[in-house]
Formats: C-alpha cells, structure tokens, sequence
C-alpha cells in the first residue's frame, strides 16, 4: 500500500512540471505522508501490534491537504514544500528513534536488520531535514532537477527503491522462519520447551563451572483427574501447572514438558541445596495452588513428586541425568509420592538415595528465589 501511494504521488509530480500551486502538488505531498503513514502501519503490523490504516491514512491526507492550502495562502508556495521536508524528516526521525529502542523489546531478535532500517530511513530523514534548509535559504529554485542537491536525492531515493523490497521480503521469510523454529521447539498446548527445545536451549547456554541440575516432575494420580472430568479439563490442569512451574522457578532455569503430565526443568548452576529449593519450592506450590473449577464446583488440586538428577554439564550429557532424575521419581512414587527425591550420580555411586527430608536445607525451611 506504501509502494502504491508514493508511485501515485510521483506520477503526479512529473504530470506537475514545474513547482508551484498547482494541485496536483497538494495532492502529491498529502500522498507522500500518507505513504509513510501505511509504511509505519505495516511495520508495526510486522512487529505484532494490530493499527488501522484506513481510517488514519484518510483523515492525514485530507488533513494535510486542507494545511498545506492554509500555509500556501498565508505564506506562499515555498512554505508549503518547507512543511513537507520537515514533516518527512520528523516522521523518519521517529521511526529510527522506536527502531532503535526496539532493539530491546520487540526487534531484539532481528538486531542487524533493525539496524541497517534504521541507517536507511536514518538517510532519508538527514536528506529532508538538508532540503528543508535549503528550502528557507534559497526558495523554489532548490528543486530544479538541475540541482546537484536533487540529483543526489533522487538517486538515494531510487537505491532504497531498489534496496527495500527485496529486505522486505528477506525480513517476512526471517519472521516466518523463526516462528516455525519456535512452534517446532515448544509444546502446542502449555507454550513450554519441548525435549527438542530443551536440547537446542542447552547447546546455547555458556559452560557453567557448576554445571546443571536436572529436576523431573510428574503429576500424582493424574489420569484420576482425566478419568472424572475428561481431557479438557485435564490439559486445563497442565496449562495451569505449567504457569506455576514457570513463577516457581528461578529466572534462569529451563522449562519443558516431556510429554503427557511430565514436566523437567533444567537449573543451570544449582549446586545440591538450591537445585532442592527449587524442587521443594514446586512441590509446595503446585500442592497448595487450585488449579481448575471442576464442572462440578469441585476446587482441583494436585501434587507432584520430583526427581533431582546429580550434576551434568552440557547438552551431551543431558541424556544420563534424564536417567538418574528419572529413577528417583520412580522411587518417589513408590515411596508416596508429593515428594522430592535425589538421584545417584555415575561418578559417585557410594553417595546413596537421600530424601527430601534427609537436606538440612530443605527440612522445614521456605526457600529464597
């Protein structure tokens, strides 16, 4: 819609000719503007924030046309074509001003694209704030064709032409591509990691002197809940466990769901104590949350028993700490479950099987974040 106006918009000015009064140069740089308003709507549209565009893209052109009457009746025809150089340099300001500050929230995962935008629009902006310059010091005869300074801004206009489609269009295939990464990395119904995501979540993360604490964590009596109120309410159960698991945890640790009602998490630098307060800290408050309003008025709660793998150190060693988190969840479950159980290590196998209630820290004690 952008490429369509601003081509209209300068179809009118070569049937124009010559600058003046002429009202095709009014409608010429109401388009203009508007142009810049559908390029604005459409990055923000890029960027996951709905706007509207009709509406808006009229009311600026009927509104700018109706001003730019105004300016050339009280101050001539050179103030018009100042108005539009300023508005246009103030209106790519803007742009690479939110460009630049998205480079924190919404464009942080598109940093180099972002910032060769915002060097191009940046361009446009410094040529119109030198046109308006030109425009005060030297009237209407700065935008003879003739002019070196037009020259020049002509080119730079038809480069970004050339330039900006094809980045366009390479920016919609990056968006498109990471989305299929994340859907393919993450579990359709809690919006958690999945093994795969799991996997290439850790192969990213920097080598920790402590290593890794893997914590496995399956649901109690699970089918129970599917069996009495259907499988609705029970994926209704895992989202709202998966919120819970998701404020229990620290900041830098890993969520995933393995699979049906169990759940892992992956503490990055957690030695024995703080890899069980993270553990504990679950149990707790999966076992005092209410998770779902039965159909039946029925308050649902829920436990969990965790199983705490030893030590591991990267991606490539994820495989075996699966193993020992998951054998201390099966002895948790035959112990009772709503429980925290260690794992042995392979490298220290004489280290035995702790319980919860057997880690000075945990005994008793409400665990810090």
């Amino acid at each position: 819609m952008g490429n369509l106006i601003l081509g209209a918009a300068y179809v009118l000015q070569l049937l124009e000719g010559s600058v003046g009064r002429s009202w095709m140069g009014v409608v010429n740089h109401a388009l203009t503007l508007g142009a810049l308003l559908a390029y604005s709507v459409g990055g923000l549209r890029f960027f996951d924030r709905p706007t509207p565009l009709v509406r808006p893209l009229a009311a600026l052109v009927l509104g700018y046309a109706a001003v730019q009457i105004l300016v050339a009746w009280a101050w001539g025809p050179v103030a018009r074509y100042a108005l539009l150089s300023a508005a246009c340099a103030l209106w790519f300001g803007g742009m690479v001003v939110v460009l630049v500050a998205g480079l924190r929230t919404f464009a942080r995962d598109l940093r180099a694209e972002a910032l060769l935008l915002a060097g191009l629009i940046g361009g446009i902006g410094v040529l119109n704030a030198i046109k308006l310059t030109k425009l005060l010091a030297g009237g209407l005869a700065t935008l003879h064709m003739d002019g070196h300074f037009q020259v020049a801004f002509y080119v730079y206009m038809c480069s970004l032409a050339t330039i900006i489609p094809p980045f366009i269009v390479w920016l919609v295939l990056r968006r498109l591509t990471d989305r299929l990464g994340d859907m393919a990395a993450r579990d359709p119904l809690t919006q958690l990691l999945n093994r795969r995501g799991l996997s290439e979540a850790l192969k990213l993360q920097p080598p920790h002197p402590n290593g890794a604490r893997l914590l496995l964590i399956d649901l109690d009596h699970f089918k129970r809940i599917n069996d009495r109120y259907g499988h609705h309410t029970g994926d209704a159960v895992l989202c709202a466990i998966s919120d819970v698991l998701r404020g229990a945890v620290r900041t830098e640790d890993l969520v995933c769901r393995m699979g049906g009602e169990e759940f892992a998490v992956v503490c990055p630098g957690a030695d024995e104590a703080t890899a069980g307060c993270v553990a504990e800290r679950i149990r707790q408050t999966v076992a005092s949350t209410i998770l779902r309003q039965a159909p039946d008025g029925e308050a649902l709660h829920c436990t969990v028993t965790v199983g705490i793998s030893g030590r591991f150190d990267d991606e490539a060693s994820l495989e075996q700490a699966m193993q020992v988190a998951d054998a201390a969840l099966y002895r948790g479950k035959h112990a009772g479950r709503n429980r925290v159980e260690w794992g042995d290590t392979a490298t220290n196998q004489n280290r035995g099987q702790r319980a919860i209630s057997e880690v000075p820290a945990l005994a008793g004690v409400t665990c810090d974040p």
